[in-house]
């Protein structure tokens, strides 16, 4: 691992976290793993060697207990998920390099090892714990089968996390008031011997660790509050007859006591043991099938496996923010301890909302992942909405109308709107791509600039950067064929015409290049129109600064433009589907879901929050984001008192008024989206709050300098109680 701005001369491999196989997958689920194959698309464009793998998670209680209700065998029932799951990421254009599954004898050899590894090095050893047991039932239960009332801050818990209160992991035995969430019955704790891997002795390893972890900031700040809290030993086993069995040895007894060893026949390893080594496994099985030529999984994985990467390869874990403590605690102590390369970055997602509320899978309440396809929508743009609504690790609301107002403003207007016309001009009056003496300047500059903005949003872990990267550029080509006309130069100047068009097409080779991690199949058909050979899949950036060359074809519109009458229907099915599931015999909000719909899937690598998913009571706002701003960056905002003087609708604007803002200093022009919530002739005299710094914009041929800032769909302006004079700066 370096820690040297990418691409570097190591492999990197990027995962996301494993979806649980229990249930069908939603849009939030697909947040993560979209947000992964943007990222290893992203750093494949910069010419880094990338490995993007991931698997299904088989093991653990629910997996067993849903098997057993449905009358197959676990195996059985979690392969049938898995083999889902593999059909639909495609789909969705998220292509694994390799996709395995816990349960296969890759990731059962390479586990069983590393915990041997574990043992032999000293770092497991045996003790007598409480195990919650349901007197009734006859039954042990692991903890995630059990509820009751968190040891340290007396919250509602799981038996596995406090998850309504501390967010602390708990440990088997820990919980007090026990209650088994399979039959409902008073659970009792009784003594049994266990395997622990000491992760305490870590402690220090890992504080350091986390100086040098990269990636978002919530997977960087969480972790240090349990290190500061103390760590606790963690309890390597379950007792359950379904997952991979704990393998033979003899580890020590405990320094704290212990009693006699247990029998590694009557236990397994916690699903959180195998689940993360399949990161290894399919690193491993990929190797295996294009050869260590094409890349080495030890060179990887493996500190001292190569003399050119002694420390590994560059590691980057995509994942859900409810799982940060697994990959920043326990599993980069697993790995140091059996000398494998630690995880260069983790970058940890927000959750996804429904309208404001918490996704519910027991009440019908999602938009299913096949439901989305079956409507007919291309997965390119969900890819766009989820990669770039927001930072990756806030929270994203989805609803059917901001879905619609990503992609008829964004995609069918900026993005799509420049392809299509450039292209479409280029075509009928040139056949062939206009050939000038070279890209002018003002374009190659700003393809240039593009490039570096691509670059630093992945190394800033930014998915969201790389897709504004790329709409910014897009907007730019609209305002330079606006300004320039060149159906005006054809007849006039045919010379500088065809230097406008050339210029045009080549914007829209970059754009073909520099989106293709967001937008893959979109980019392809783009590349395709171009007439440039081969797959832009397999190109790098510096394709983006080649002059284009093929012989264009007719071109088609790239995006649909999803009108109003569909969003209405959408949400009438919805509403009518949750209708539908809501049990009569319940409250609208009943105190619980299903505790399968609860099992995180990643174990959770899709945010499927429990919390959010039981809360249908939420007000129908957007989340409060985790990515803090500092002082300093929030007094970078310029925003000032304006006086609105004049306002008037914008020529074939639908949404759009040109306001002349009185900013004491100065009287500016800013174009706000305000046309249709506001009177028009109400607004002169007006008090707002401007961004005074925002950069400039040309919207409809009106160049915008500022912002005026409004709150909530319906675009209540901000205002001040008194009459302060414009150009008031807000403190």
């Amino acid at each position: 691992m370096s820690h040297d701005d990418f691409p570097t001369d190591h492999p990197a491999v990027v995962t996301c976290g494993l979806p649980y196989a229990n249930g069908d997958l939603h849009i939030g689920h697909l947040r993560t793993y979209v947000g992964g194959d943007v990222y290893a698309r992203a750093l494949e464009r910069l010419g880094q060697q990338t490995a993007f793998v991931s698997g299904s998670d088989m093991h653990g209680t629910p997996v067993a207990v849903n098997a057993e209700q449905a009358g197959v065998s676990p195996e059985a029932f979690a392969l049938d998920w898995h083999e889902q799951y593999a059909e639909t990421f495609p789909k969705f254009n998220v292509e694994f390099d390799n996709y395995g599954h816990t349960h296969d004898e890759t990731n059962t050899a390479v586990t069983q090892q590393l915990v041997r590894d574990l043992d032999e090095a000293g770092h497991l050893y045996e003790k007598e714990i409480m195990v919650a047991y349901d007197p009734i039932d006859d039954q042990y239960l692991p903890d995630r089968y059990v509820e009751g009332t968190c040891p340290y801050c007396g919250a509602h818990a799981r038996g596995d996390e406090c998850d309504e209160g501390c967010q602390r992991h708990l440990e088997p035995g820990e919980i007090d008031d026990p209650v088994s969430t399979i039959s409902g019955n008073p659970a009792e704790y009784r003594e049994r011997t266990h395997t622990f891997f000491a992760v305490s002795a870590f402690a220090d390893y890992l504080a350091d660790f986390l100086d040098r972890l990269e990636g978002t900031a919530n997977a960087q700040n969480q972790p240090r509050e349990w290190i500061e809290q103390g760590l606790q030993d963690w309890c390597i086993t379950r007792d359950m007859e379904w997952g991979i069995d704990l393998p033979g040895g003899e580890a020590t007894e405990s320094p704290r006591g212990g009693g006699e060893a247990a029998d590694s026949q009557d236990l397994v390893l916690y699903v959180w043991v195998d689940a993360p080594i399949e990161y290894i496994s399919s690193t491993k099985q990929y190797t295996e099938r294009v050869g260590p030529d094409a890349f080495d999984w030890e060179t990887a994985w493996l500190e001292g496996a190569s003399d050119d990467h002694p420390d590994g390869g560059e590691i980057v874990h995509v994942i859900g923010r409810d799982i940060i403590q697994h990959h920043t605690i326990f599993w980069p102590a697993m790995l140091a301890a059996t000398d494998h390369a630690e995880p260069r970055a983790v970058m940890a997602s927000g959750f996804v909302t429904l309208g404001g509320k918490g996704f519910s899978t027991s009440r019908d309440r999602a938009v299913w992942a096949d439901e989305y396809l079956d409507e007919g929508f291309h997965p390119d743009p969900l890819r766009y909405y989820l990669a770039t609504n927001g930072g990756f690790q806030q929270d994203v609301d989805f609803s059917w109308e901001k879905f619609r107002d990503r992609v008829n403003t964004e995609l069918v207007g900026t993005v799509g709107n420049f392809l299509y016309r450039s292209l479409l001009f280029a075509h009928r009056n040139y056949e062939s791509t206009p050939i000038a003496e070279t890209t002018s300047e003002t374009v190659a500059d700003r393809i240039d600039e593009a490039i570096a903005d691509v670059e630093a949003a992945v190394n800033d872990y930014s998915v969201r950067a790389l897709g504004d990267a790329v709409t910014r550029l897009a907007r730019f080509g609209n305002e330079y064929i606006q300004r320039n006309e060149p159906w005006s130069l054809v007849d006039d100047d045919p010379e500088a015409a065809r230097q406008v068009v050339h210029d045009c097409v080549a914007l829209a080779k970059a754009i073909a290049v520099l989106f293709e991690p967001i937008a893959p199949e979109k980019c392809e058909r783009v590349w395709d129109q171009l007439g440039e050979d081969g797959s832009v899949h397999d190109v790098t950036v510096e394709a983006a600064r080649e002059p284009p060359t093929g012989a264009l074809t007719e071109p088609t519109e790239l995006f649909e433009k999803i009108d109003d009458d569909r969003v209405e229907a959408l949400n009438e099915k919805l509403e009518s589907r949750v209708a539908a599931a809501e049990p009569d015999d319940e409250p609208a909000d009943p105190a619980g879901d299903d505790p399968a719909d609860d099992e995180p899937t990643d174990d959770d690598a899709a945010g499927d929050d429990p919390a959010a998913d039981t809360d249908e009571s939420m007000p129908d706002i957007d989340p409060i984001t985790d990515d803090r701003i500092s002082f300093d960056d929030f007094q970078a905002l310029d925003l000032r008192v304006g006086r609105i003087e004049t306002a008037a609708p914008i020529d074939g604007a639908d949404d759009l008024l040109r306001l002349r803002v009185d900013l004491g200093v100065e009287t500016r022009t800013i174009v706000a989206g305000l046309k249709g919530l506001h009177a028009v002739d109400d607004l002169p005299d007006t008090r707002v709050v401007v961004v005074a710094n925002m950069e400039k914009a040309e919207l409809f041929g009106v160049e915008s300098n500022g912002m005026v800032l409004a709150a909530g769909e319906e675009a209540d302006l901000l205002t001040t109680h008194e009459d302060a004079p414009p150009g008031t700066k807000v403190l």
